[in-house]
């Protein structure tokens, strides 16, 4: 929508040619007569001393700047399909871990069950298993809701129902420190391109306002014939200039000039806020890495605890509470693996956002774009 008002400021500087065709009737005391005549007329602005060049420029300034807005809203789409894949994926192995819990708990029920039959165990324990089960299948219920409400929500992302995703690809390759993540979305970012694009066209808005005072050299030619043939042609030029509007010239300059300084304002923001956002990924990426490199261990001694009190209680070392809790621990450190996986492919992508290279262009998707 934009585009076209490039072509607009341009025709100011076309010729405009009108045509008339006007007949009259005149009573001038009993004396009756009527008059038709044909028009052509022709006007051009042939020298504004600036001004229409101004509004050209500054015409293309605002069409860059909508499309690096419109860049802006590719990557937006793009995040938020990454961000529903992940999503998707996450719930999935969370169901899968909850129904496996479901499975591994309906066992250790039976087994309590069988204890509590040869008098081993009390009530109690029975009763124990039976609520940790309940639980975890009011979990898994849970699971199951989350991992439905993600579908639904790739669906909005991308137009189609999740169906056989595949694993997620190798993470993106990050620069080598965040001063050089941050370098390059100063450069490329699309918002900060568009708030520069911004303050650019401000400027030119500053100069059109300050134009306006300027004259205006203009040329017209007009031919005229009527119906008893008489043919008249003329051909003028015309300076003209404004001297006085009331002060309507000098309000529009100051306004020019206060929006220059909320688009300076504006690009300064946007970049910081862009900063910003480049930190807050960083810090993620290193978060959830350091994180899985902690819950690896967590689930291997968490293993090694869970087989450990299994086998104390069979043999009346442990009771079926601590069987229960440790099982429990296990599953929370398996789950929370899952959630820091896909938070670290998800920092990783947030952080091609943030540095401007999530678009079609540099993932290389071989999509057409505008």
């Amino acid at each position: 929508a934009q585009d076209p008002d490039v072509g607009a400021g341009e025709l100011a500087l076309r010729p405009v040619v009108d045509w008339a065709l006007k007949h009259t009737f005149t009573d001038y005391n009993g004396a009756e007569t009527t008059t038709t005549t044909l028009g052509l007329t022709a006007s051009m602005t042939l020298y504004d001393f600036g001004r229409s060049q101004a509004a050209i420029d500054m015409a293309k300034e605002t069409v860059m700047s909508t499309r690096y807005a419109l860049l802006a809203v590719e990557q937006d789409i793009l995040l938020q399909a990454v961000a529903a894949f992940m999503d998707v994926r996450e719930a999935g192995e969370q169901v899968e871990l909850q129904q496996n819990s479901v499975r591994l708990l309906g066992q250790e029920l039976q087994a309590a069950q069988d204890r509590f039959d040869v008098g081993e165990i009390t009530v109690t324990d029975v009763a124990q298993a039976n609520a940790q089960l309940a639980a975890s299948r009011a979990a898994l219920s849970a699971a199951e809701g989350d991992l439905q409400i993600a579908r639904e929500s790739y669906a909005a992302a991308t137009g189609a129902a999740p169906r056989g995703l595949n694993a997620p690809p190798p993470l993106p390759k990050r620069p080598a420190s965040v001063a050089a993540a941050r370098a390059a979305a100063q450069k490329n970012h699309p918002s900060i391109m568009q708030a520069s694009r911004e303050v650019a066209a401000s400027e030119l808005a500053v100069v059109a306002a300050a134009a306006e005072r300027n004259p205006t050299f203009s040329g017209t030619a007009a031919a005229e014939v009527n119906k008893e043939e008489d043919k008249q042609l003329a051909v003028g030029v015309e300076l003209s200039q404004r001297i006085y509007s009331g002060g309507r010239l000098s309000a529009q300059h100051r306004k020019a000039m206060a929006n220059r300084d909320a688009a300076r304002s504006a690009l300064l923001n946007t970049s910081r806020a862009v900063n910003e956002a480049v930190g807050n990924a960083w810090a993620n990426i290193d978060v959830a890495r350091a994180q899985i490199g902690a819950m690896d261990e967590q689930i291997s001694a968490a293993q090694q605890a869970y087989d450990g009190v299994r086998e104390e209680a069979t043999l009346g070392a442990r009771t079926t509470l601590d069987v229960l809790d440790a099982e429990q621990s296990l599953l929370e450190a398996r789950a929370d693996k899952i959630t820091a996986e896909a938070n670290l492919q998800l920092a990783h992508y947030q952080l091609l956002a943030a540095m401007g290279l999530l678009t079609v262009k540099d993932l290389k998707l071989g999509i057409p774009t505008y």
